[in-house]
C-alpha cells in the first residue's frame, strides 16, 4: 500500500460537504456512516504505523538474533521438564524396585 496514493484523511472526510437535493440522501444516515468510515480510516492508520515501526525496529536486529527462537528460557525450562520426566520414569522404577 502506498500511503502517497492515499487521497483522503479522516479530517478530509468528516469536513467533506454535500449539495443536497429535493430527493437526495438522509443526511444524518449518510453523516453515521461517515463517522464509522472515519473510524475505521483512523484505525487503519494507526495499524499501518504500528507495522512500520514494527518493520523498522526489526530490520535493525541483528541476523543472528532474528533466527533465535523468542522466548530461549521458554524452550530450556520445557527440555528440562522433559529430562526431569525421564529420569522419574527411569530412576523411579530402579528405586521402586531395590
Amino acid at each position: 500500500m502506498n500511503l502517497e496514493r492515499v487521497q483522503f484523511s479522516g479530517k478530509d472526510i468528516l469536513e467533506k460537504n454535500f449539495k443536497t437535493a429535493m430527493r437526495g440522501y438522509n443526511q444524518e444516515e449518510v453523516d453515521e456512516f461517515l463517522d464509522s468510515v472515519i473510524q475505521d480510516y483512523e484505525v487503519l492508520h494507526q495499524e499501518i504505523e504500528r507495522l512500520r515501526q514494527e518493520n523498522e525496529r526489526l530490520k535493525k536486529q541483528p541476523e543472528a538474533s532474528r533466527n533465535r527462537p523468542a522466548s530461549s528460557n521458554q524452550v530450556n525450562y520445557d527440555v528440562l521438564k522433559r529430562l526431569s520426566n525421564l529420569e522419574k520414569a527411569v530412576f523411579g522404577k530402579k528405586f521402586a524396585d531395590s
